[in-house]
């Protein structure tokens, strides 16, 4: 059983802080930042081949001496159907109209789920980050076992107790229990269930009540004080993501960087229309657009992003940035433009001043 302490001891961080993965923001220099800094730092790689996969993370390796969380997807593989998929193309065709542009004749599964990776779990073997972690769900015994056997710490997301009992009995070391606050998209293992959406706090003192795992707490974290009060309902880290995506290191572009600074960081939406699972996004036009659209209507994840991106990238093309996936969670009002390092002190001190 890998104790609270242990975990910060077996990963040498002096600081309860984990940047939160974040794929297609987070970076090999915000990884490296955040780990150099004393906290963990994070690499999104559920976007990425194996062979893209691989490349970031030597190029973290080559910035940094430190411990690295590698995040795959484990989301059920997509379930194609063509009927409701061409229904979904049609009912978007209009919001092409507006760019003059068309839907794509077809969707496809960008995204190869963990789960069906075998070239991602070979890589992970061979490159041997020092944590992996997994959102959407769990990977077989198996896969989990050639993890663990090769020295990786293993971190699961967790939206409700029953996803957090199954990480337990599956040998996952620590749980991020993810609160609906968060940004990005949710993690629960089953989208089309019934979710109570508890809160960060809510769940992560329930977990820590009822388990003997580490738990980390996920959802609205945005500064010292924030992280403090999750350790004093027992977690034993804080994992912060929309708090980084205005830091100088992320890949955020000029558009999402404007929006997290302006009024729609007030008003964050959960959607499935931009990617087919559940996920808080900046208000903008996209989920203004997808406000009255039953989730029944939209295709399996990650199917639907394919619609999304070229949706966005129609509109980005016509000078309108609002169909991007600006995911952030409902602390976005005091995220705080800073270069990671500056942002790691910042923090480390508003924890220390209590």
């Amino acid at each position: 059983m890998t104790t609270a302490r242990n975990l910060l001891d077996r990963l040498n961080l002096r600081s309860p802080i984990i940047q939160a993965p974040m794929a297609g923001v987070s970076t090999p220099e915000l990884a490296a930042a955040v780990s150099n800094a004393g906290g963990l730092g994070s690499l999104g790689l559920g976007a990425s081949g194996a062979d893209g996969a691989r490349q970031m993370l030597r190029q973290t390796r080559a910035l940094t001496d430190h411990a690295i969380n590698a995040n795959v997807f484990c989301h059920r593989p997509a379930r194609a159907d063509v009927t409701r998929q061409a229904r979904w193309l049609d009912r978007l065709t209009p919001e092409f109209a507006r760019f003059d542009a068309t839907p794509p004749a077809k969707l496809a599964e960008t995204y190869t789920s963990f789960l069906a990776d075998d070239a991602m779990l070979d890589m992970l073997t061979e490159e041997r980050p020092a944590v992996v972690s997994f959102h959407f769900g769990l990977p077989d015994a198996t896969r989990i076992a050639a993890l663990k056997q090769r020295g990786i710490l293993l971190l699961a997301s967790a939206t409700s107790l029953a996803e957090a009992r199954a990480c337990a009995a599956a040998g996952i070391d620590a749980i991020v229990a993810q609160g609906w606050e968060a940004g990005g998209h949710r993690g629960c293992f089953d989208e089309n269930a019934p979710d109570a959406q508890l809160g960060t706090f809510a769940l992560t003192r329930l977990l820590v009540q009822a388990l003997e795992l580490p738990v980390i707490a996920a959802g609205g974290i945005m500064d010292g004080a924030g992280i403090r009060a999750a350790l004093d309902l027992g977690a034993v880290a804080a994992q912060l993501g929309t708090a980084f995506i205005a830091c100088d290191e992320t890949s955020a572009n000029a558009a999402y960087r404007h929006a997290l600074a302006s009024e729609a960081a007030q008003n964050t939406v959960m959607t499935r229309a931009i990617s087919g699972r559940p996920a808080r996004c900046l208000s903008n036009r996209f989920t203004a657009w997808s406000a009255e659209v039953p989730d029944a209507e939209v295709p399996d994840y990650p199917i639907t992003y394919d619609a999304g991106k070229a949706l966005n990238a129609a509109a980005t093309a016509a000078g309108e940035p609002g169909y991007g996936a600006q995911w952030a969670g409902q602390g976005a009002p005091l995220a705080r433009p800073m270069p990671a390092s500056r942002l790691m002190e910042v923090l480390k001190q508003e924890l220390a001043a209590g």
